[in-house]
């Protein structure tokens, strides 16, 4: 008969799955800090000799990083799904820019179907939380803050539609735009885009999401992005302009 012993797991194991666990469903970020030894075991209601048996074995796989005399970390590798070098590609090719849009079209559009389709209430109130905030913090062109909170509302919804390999890559999407490798959101939405504009698009993403409109949150996501592409490719013009006419001014006045 295909039966064996059931052995007794040991409480680092269940410590190891637990915490496997939590990164794998985006609740543990990349970069961010565990409880101090003597809270996390209390938390887990393990003794801390298992609990550092877990985060050995975690750090061991690449999944933890421990900081002299700051604590234990979520990886930050986890983060990113792209090498340094194809970053920098993506930086220096004008073309890169127009297909991440479309990229972040099709997964966010998914994304925002899947989540008023199989989004809990408790996810639901997350994302109208998030938009909350993002509202009372105003112009994200005019703030750190507000573009940030701007970015966590697409993340939120990222997190609703419960595929975690969607989720992963997307926040390796995010971080891109975060870092800039793309293009300057506060100097492309400061000079090509209205805040008013860009509110309505967040809140009909919203209301549709807490509508649980599968159909309507898709086609409110596309048209934000649509209008974001369109505002490159303002922001792209008027920057080429504004380079021929200075070359056109300097050349003029070296004829005086």
């Amino acid at each position: 008969m295909p039966f064996q012993k059931v052995q007794p797991e040991k409480l680092s194991a269940s410590v190891v799955r637990q915490i496997e666990e939590l990164i794998l469903r985006g609740i543990l970020s990349p970069g961010e800090r565990l409880p101090s030894e003597r809270e996390l075991a209390d938390r887990l209601g393990v003794s801390r000799p298992s609990l550092r048996d877990a985060i050995a074995e975690l750090q061991e796989s690449g999944l933890l990083s421990a900081k002299a005399g700051s604590g234990v970390f979520v990886a930050d590798v986890l983060g990113s799904a792209f090498s340094p070098a194809l970053i920098r590609l993506f930086a220096s090719h004008d073309e890169a820019v127009f297909d991440y849009l479309s990229f972040r079209r099709d997964m966010e559009g998914l994304a925002a179907e899947r989540a008023a389709k199989f989004g809990s209430d408790a996810d639901l109130k997350v994302i109208q939380r998030t938009f909350d905030k993002m509202v009372a913090a105003g112009d994200p062109a005019l703030s750190d803050a507000a573009a940030s909170l701007d970015a966590q509302f697409h993340s939120a919804i990222m997190d609703a539609s419960h595929n975690v390999v969607m989720l992963h890559m997307m926040r390796s999407m995010f971080d891109l735009l975060h870092e800039g490798v793309f293009y300057n959101r506060r100097i492309m939405f400061s000079r090509h885009t209205t805040y008013e504009a860009l509110l309505a698009q967040h809140s009909a993403i919203n209301a549709a999401l807490q509508a649980r409109d599968p159909e309507g949150a898709r086609a409110a996501v596309e048209a934000h992005l649509d209008y974001v592409k369109q505002s490159l490719i303002d922001h792209q013009r008027a920057e080429r302009n504004a380079e021929i006419a200075q070359q056109r001014l300097e050349h003029e006045s070296a004829k005086r």
